[in-house]
């Protein structure tokens, strides 16, 4: 089976027709919800507190979505504008941005608390166009981001590497412009639930205290719920499925007041006045 980077430029592979199907896939939903919680634990964001966080190759917001369920505030960027054309259909919250991340990124120095990625960064490896050379976009790409992220901000990675020197180029071309930390790889000797996890720190925020690179899960891990936060998480967003199924309510009217005030902060028209009816559950109409 070919690698989906070596079909197409990503802004051509994931078309209409693919963005739709990507989107409405359980088994890509699951996996994508459970890579997704994964790097927000390797992200270690505190507990509480609200981050602002940038979404690199956000897609249809899956892993937007996550980061609204942890209650953090995200920005979106990708280069497939079907991809960006679901996610808005979707109704996401994040803003969200059409943009080559290969190109670099405009965004103020020190605006992100933290940057997330699933499955992209591979994108960057694979020169799918005579103008893409992708160390140069690798650089430029890593360059950007450092400087539009905190000081002692993280950056989390989970990505498809094709051999161990595209990984190599990867990392290199991270620590040039910066960075500094390193791979990690949950379950090493699984064929099947191996993941790579780049791990980024833009710089220390404490000059005494330098963060510890965190450690893969092994392979005595896999299947133990106790282990996993992803599986855990993933877990219980599918019991609150479950529960709203059963007619309890999950869009509660603190989710319709954040909506709203989301909304208006976003200049939209028509957005209803609030109520003591606001979010009040409706009798039925015969």
């Amino acid at each position: 089976m070919s690698r989906p980077e070596h079909t197409a430029p990503p802004e051509i592979f994931y078309n209409e027709d693919e963005a739709t199907k990507y989107t409405s896939n359980t088994r890509i939903i699951s996996i994508q919800n459970e890579m997704s919680y994964r790097a927000l634990e390797l992200l270690a964001l505190p507990e509480d507190q609200v981050a602002f966080v940038l979404d690199i190759g956000c897609g249809s917001g899956l892993s937007g979505e996550v980061l609204e369920e942890e209650g953090h505030v995200w920005v979106g960027m990708d280069i497939s504008e079907s991809m960006l054309e679901v996610a808005k259909e979707r109704e996401v919250e994040g803003d969200l941005f059409l943009q080559d991340i290969g190109q670099g990124m405009g965004f103020r120095a020190g605006t992100f608390d933290a940057a997330i990625s699933i499955s992209v960064l591979q994108w960057l490896c694979n020169a799918d166009k005579t103008v893409n050379e992708p160390r140069s976009r690798l650089r430029r790409f890593f360059s950007t981001l450092y400087s539009s992220l905190a000081r002692g901000a993280r950056a989390v990675f989970q990505f498809y590497p094709e051999n161990a020197q595209q990984t190599e180029m990867v990392i290199s071309a991270a620590m040039k412009a910066g960075f500094t930390g390193g791979l990690v790889v949950d379950f090493p000797n699984s064929a099947k639930a191996k993941k790579y996890y780049l791990c980024l720190f833009a710089g220390f925020a404490n000059t005494d205290t330098k963060p510890e690179l965190p450690k893969g899960l092994g392979d005595e891990d896999e299947g133990r719920s106790t282990v996993s936060y992803a599986s855990n998480r993933v877990r219980e967003k599918r019991k609150a499925v479950g529960a709203a199924a059963r007619g309890k309510p999950v869009k509660d009217k603190k989710w319709v007041m954040h909506k709203k005030e989301l909304n208006r902060a976003r200049g939209k028209e028509g957005v209803p006045t609030d109520s003591k009816f606001t979010a009040r559950k409706r009798k039925p109409r015969f």
